[in-house]
């Protein structure tokens, strides 16, 4: 037995906090090593001579790691055909029952007879949901493929002494009030709110996520203009230390690259700004802020006026920037790219 086995198993064999089974492996091992019989073994630690003989044949043919796992198991034998498996898969795949779009486990359960847990199971060990779709839109900005590689580049390699600042609107954010009394959450009970609602005016929010801290700088405007873009832009300038460049990344509304937004950058070289692909809002992390604002202060609201909404969002504006938290990119631009052209490749063929 090799030397550092031998500590392992020692280390084991007295650990406080080692499975009983790994420790009573260890110990038979161990014995084993002093040329113990199997039937003393046994006895000493009140097993079967048989246990004792595996875990010495799974250390002399696979060493430690033999015994710091079970060997895998047969399982028992599956009841559904694997023929019946491929038919209840190509069935969902390839087919669409009559009236309806997608197949129900009791609707293919009953076209292919077998039970609908059954159907359930195999959709779940498959990993397939006819019953959920996701949306998307590929975007034809001819640029695409170098935007993408710049934006997600900045997000995983920042440069030196600069900021990223990722920044959109969120224009239109309606104050709706609703018109009976929201209920509130109670024991056993749903909060309630009623689906007929008044439109009270509308604001538009301006706002500039640092993802390496997760603060922000927020303003409300009434319009989305260029002239409200420029008075942003200056907020911003103001709130970042000006020994620091400031990469912006933003979408290509218009406003953003007015000539006068044009003239104020020139003035402002600091500033360098990073254009997502049309139709690829999903590339501004800032969405992922305006996302957890639309949960937590928006959707479950109510608001009689446009100051009532303004005060609401100007609050949770203020709590947020208590405990901030950074926002991390996490997918790589090449997986990315990768995924993307698979998708283009199935909207081509439809396969």
């Amino acid at each position: 037995m090799k030397s550092e086995d031998r500590k392992q198993l020692e280390r084991w064999s007295r650990g406080r906090s080692t499975p009983a089974k790994l420790v009573l492996r260890s110990k038979i091992v161990l014995d084993a090593a002093e040329d113990l019989k199997n039937q003393q073994i046994a006895n000493k630690f009140h097993t079967r001579p048989n246990t004792v003989s595996l875990w010495r044949n799974r250390f002399a043919t696979y060493g430690i790691e033999g015994i710091k796992k079970d060997a895998p198991r047969p399982g028992r034998k599956p009841r559904i055909s694997q023929e019946k498996v491929n038919e209840v898969i190509d069935t969902t795949l390839h087919t669409k029952p009559k009236g309806a779009t997608h197949w129900s486990t009791r609707s293919l359960a009953k076209k292919v007879g077998v039970s609908y847990v059954t159907v359930h199971r195999i959709w779940k060990s498959h990993n397939l949901k006819p019953h959920r779709e996701c949306a998307f839109k590929l975007s034809s900005d001819p640029e695409f493929n170098e935007k993408v590689r710049d934006v997600v580049g900045l997000y995983m390699n920042p440069p030196d002494k600069a900021v990223v600042i990722c920044m959109d609107e969120k224009s239109g954010i309606q104050a709706l009030d609703r018109s009976q009394t929201i209920l509130p959450l109670r024991k056993g009970m749903l909060a309630s709110r009623s689906w007929e609602y008044k439109r009270n005016g509308t604001i538009d929010l301006f706002t500039a996520l640092n993802i390496l801290d997760g603060t922000v700088v927020t303003q409300l405007h009434k319009r989305r203009r260029h002239q409200e873009f420029l008075i942003f832009l200056r907020t911003v300038n103001a709130n970042v230390p000006e020994e620091l460049d400031v990469h912006m990344v933003l979408d290509n509304y218009g406003t953003h690259t007015h000539a006068t937004v044009q003239r104020w950058l020139l003035r402002h070289p600091r500033f360098k700004l990073h254009f997502t692909p049309t139709d690829a809002s999903w590339l501004n992390m800032v969405e992922a802020w305006f996302s957890i604002l639309s949960k937590k202060q928006i959707t479950q609201n109510s608001f009689p006026n446009v100051r009532a909404l303004i005060k609401a969002l100007n609050e949770f504006s203020a709590e947020y920037q208590k405990n901030p938290h950074p926002f991390v990119w996490a997918a790589d631009a090449d997986e990315l790219l990768r995924k993307i052209a698979k998708l283009r490749q199935l909207q081509l063929t439809g396969k």
